[in-house]
């Protein structure tokens, strides 16, 4: 694949099927694995034209960041919808509707997004609602 063209979701899911399947013997179970491809994916997207104007428009707060990671996976995929509910100062539920991938593999996306702006102390739990719906409870 190549980096900065949309593929259709369907590839990206059998890539991902696959990944975990080479993974699971180093890191222990499916969970983990999608959960290193999720980081992974982050520090690869941060690297890009894209996540390096979201990380400058970000100025390196996690909250201006998950505001900013809401409205910027649109850049990335072209499905789905994602909003930020704020429960305390370093402390939001981060809702995402209509996306395929599972819980684990955008834990390691938060996780790696809010480290790479520097918090400090980075927790995110994430729970799959229904098929295509899930939400984070991330802090930091």
């Amino acid at each position: 694949l190549n980096p900065g063209e949309l593929y259709p979701v369907t590839r990206f899911l059998e890539m991902a099927a696959r990944a975990t399947q080479l993974l699971r013997p180093q890191l222990g179970d499916w969970a983990q694995s999608l959960h290193y491809i999720g980081t992974q994916a982050t520090v690869d997207f941060l690297a890009s034209m894209f996540g390096r104007e979201l990380m400058q428009a970000s100025r390196r707060d996690p909250r201006l960041l998950l505001q900013h990671l809401a409205n910027g996976y649109r850049t990335a995929v072209s499905y789905g919808e994602r909003t930020v509910l704020w429960t305390g100062d370093r402390s939001a539920r981060f809702v995402m509707r209509r996306d395929f991938m599972p819980a684990p593999y955008h834990e390691g996306v938060l996780l790696g997004a809010l480290e790479a702006v520097g918090a400090q102390d980075v927790r995110v739990h994430g729970r799959q609602l229904s098929l295509l719906d899930s939400e984070y409870d991330v802090s930091w």
